[in-house]
């Protein structure tokens, strides 16, 4: 594959999507991020090389070309842009003699090819009138009807441009072997040169820039040159080319805005709002005269720090030093013994659309990057595509990635920010439990002899008093042992706190061990008065787990309900039980006293509880956090202080992650 004449500097792009804006071709694609230009498709008018504020654009340089084989050949020609003058504002008089000192043997103005087209232009525009004459002077123009509106082709002007007439007339009328350089602003004459009825004209294309680098490297400083003219043949008003109207100038056609048959359009968006009306066959203009840029003097190679109308004032400057003082005659003369040279060009079809995709396909991509009506499609414009839908379509066609858009980008992270909080959030709560876990199961191991035998002996001393005495102590030896047994229950509690690194796994129907739980907990005279709501599938829900843990994880959740209901005149606690093709999903819903925001972070620390005193240990949503965690699931709760809480429990079928034994060691 040919290089092509523009090209991306990985390092340098930042995803600012200036080029893709810009591009009227759309011939950059973004993948991985870095905008790449797609050589094929590019028509390199250069745009994306002005917008960029990177610099991380690069054209394809001629430079060592030019040092290494056809400056030391002694038989390299120069042909410059009429446009020069711009570029070089202070000493464009000595810009030939600065040419030749590098080592050109001849320095000749392109507007003499200019010149040398102008009938050849008048002849097609008094043509049969039965279609508009687009000019073929600006090759980005030219690519860009060839690849995109092919069907204008046969509108553009069957007529060679300045660089490539120049260049006939030289190797006619010098030397069939002189290597010609052509010195301008333009980069899309690079691409120009490639083409294979021009590529043995033209032998290198130098920009403005590269030719000051050159001289530059060469130690040449123009300013230190005596004033030098070009070389015959010499330019007449050919050097009106570079300026807006120029070509209508040099074949003496009036561009009046009052003629209609004349159209001169001029910059990327009214160019392709005029073709595009020719395609559509809205426009009966007799010649429409079209360039990329505002005129070759804003050229995207034109190296020069002066505005346009700066710019335009140098040019229309030296055509004035020049052009009275040129000998016509001689002129005439050059004009008239080129006539048998075919100054003609034809032009093809080179066609790179991509089948617009349908309806269904951009409503697809659209709702891929969260854009699922209208209203979603915000048409920001920071993909570089002026709407969601171009931005769709050009997904479609293997143009863009889904990650250019900003707004669905900022969401992504938004989301991954979270998901990154809440698991560095669960990290945390499992080192805490871990450790706590590993004291737990110390100190749970040296409480429970010492509380065993203080049970053991309270009861003996019960039962010796009330058979001594009557009973006078009986009461104060009944609250040591029942005070012993909940000092018990903690260290049982820490102990199993202490082992979830075990599940005895076994499958189990979810709602028959939930309705058991229930009719447990309605036997608590403590909530007798709760109304307990039970919704559950009829067909039985199994479940792949340890059903003595989850079973204490239910038991825990549903009485930790029932309790906070304790105040309200109206005490109802719902269980929901559903199920998708993967998990069980569990609710357990109160109308309770609910949590307050402050402890949301401390609901699942171990030892933490807002219970009354005596009435809680701390240590059972941290046991059920880690249950739940041991069986691969998730457990969270929202909660609104005075209006309730709902706890809910997302749990895996069947875990693929379980070993097939009965025992699983985490």
């Amino acid at each position: 594959m040919v290089e092509g004449i523009v090209s991306t500097i990985q390092d340098k792009c930042k995803r600012c999507y200036s080029c893709i804006r810009e591009c009227p071709a759309k011939a950059i694609r973004v993948i991985n991020g870095q905008a790449a230009v797609i050589s094929e498709r590019c028509i390199v008018c250069g745009h994306c090389i002005k917008v960029c504020s990177q610099n991380a654009k690069q054209i394809t340089s001629d430079v060592e070309l030019v040092i290494n084989e056809i400056l030391p050949s002694g038989k390299a020609v120069a042909i410059v842009a009429p446009s020069f003058a711009a570029s070089f504002p202070e000493n464009y008089l000595t810009f030939p003699a600065a040419l030749r000192k590098l080592g050109f043997t001849h320095v000749v103005e392109t507007a003499f090819g200019a010149d040398l087209i102008s009938k050849l232009y008048m002849k097609e525009i008094q043509g049969d009138g039965k279609k508009s004459i687009i000019s073929s002077a600006c090759p980005a123009v030219v690519s860009y009807i060839e690849m995109y509106y092919t069907d204008l082709v046969p509108n553009l002007a069957k007529v060679d441009t300045p660089m490539i007439a120049v260049s006939k007339y030289l190797k006619e009328n010098l030397n069939k072997n002189i290597k010609i350089v052509f010195i301008g602003p333009c980069i899309a004459k690079k691409n120009e040169r490639r083409s294979s009825d021009v590529n043995e004209l033209v032998d290198a294309v130098l920009t403005f820039s590269e030719i000051k680098q050159i001289l530059k490297k060469k130690d040449i400083n123009p300013d230190e040159l005596p004033e030098s003219n070009f070389d015959p043949p010499y330019a007449y008003k050919g050097k009106a080319y570079p300026l807006s109207g120029g070509l209508l100038k040099t074949i003496n056609i009036s561009g009046d805005i009052l003629e209609k048959e004349i159209i001169v359009v001029e910059g990327k968006k009214k160019v392709i709002e005029i073709i595009d009306e020719l395609a559509q066959g809205n426009i009966n203009a007799k010649f429409v005269d079209i360039l990329f840029c505002e005129g070759c003097i804003s050229g995207p190679a034109i190296d020069s720090d002066l505005n346009y109308y700066s710019r335009r004032e140098r040019v229309i400057k030296y055509i004035n030093e020049k052009i009275n003082s040129l000998d016509k005659r001689l002129w005439m003369s050059s004009i008239y013994n080129s006539r048998h040279i075919d100054f003609s060009r034809s032009f093809y079809p080179k066609n790179q659309r991509r089948p617009t995709p349908d309806e269904e396909k951009i409503k697809e991509i659209l709702a891929e990057t969260n854009k699922f009506s209208s209203e979603d499609e915000l048409n920001c414009g920071a993909c570089g595509y002026h709407t969601c839908r171009e931005y769709a379509i050009a997904i479609a066609k293997g143009l863009a990635e889904r990650e250019m858009c900003l707004p669905f980008l900022i969401d992504k992270l938004a989301k991954a920010y979270d998901d990154l909080t809440t698991t560095q959030d669960q990290l945390r709560t499992a080192e805490k439990l871990a450790s706590i876990g590993q004291l737990a199961a110390g100190v749970a191991h040296e409480l429970n002899n010492p509380l065993g035998t203080i049970m053991l002996y309270s009861s003996m001393l019960k039962k010796e008093v009330l058979q001594k005495n009557g009973g006078d102590l009986s009461g104060d030896l009944k609250l040591i042992e029942e005070e012993a047994k909940r000092c018990k229950n903690i260290v049982s509690n820490l102990l199993n706190f202490a082992r979830q690194g075990k599940l005895n796994l076994s499958w189990f129907d979810i709602n028959i061990v939930i309705e058991n739980i229930i009719k447990t907990i309605r036997l608590n005279p403590s909530f007798k008065s709760v109304k307990i709501e039970l919704v559950t599938y009829a067909e039985p829900v199994f479940v792949e787990g340890d059903k003595d843990q989850l079973k204490q994880v239910f038991i825990n959740l549903v009485s930790n309900a029932c309790e906070a209901v304790e105040d309200k005149k109206e005490k109802v606690v719902k269980i929901n039980v559903q199920s998708d093709s993967a998990n069980l999903i569990l609710e357990i819903l109160d109308n309770g006293c609910g949590i307050s925001k402050e402890n949301f972070k401390k609901i699942f620390t171990p030892f933490f509880t807002t219970k009354k005193i005596g009435k809680g240990t701390g240590l059972g949503l941290a046991i059920s956090y880690g249950i739940i965690k041991m069986h691969k699931g998730a457990i969270d709760f929202i909660s609104e202080p005075g209006k309730g809480t709902a706890f809910k429990l997302i749990l895996p079928l069947k875990n693929s992650e379980f070993n097939n034994g009965d025992e699983l060691n985490a």
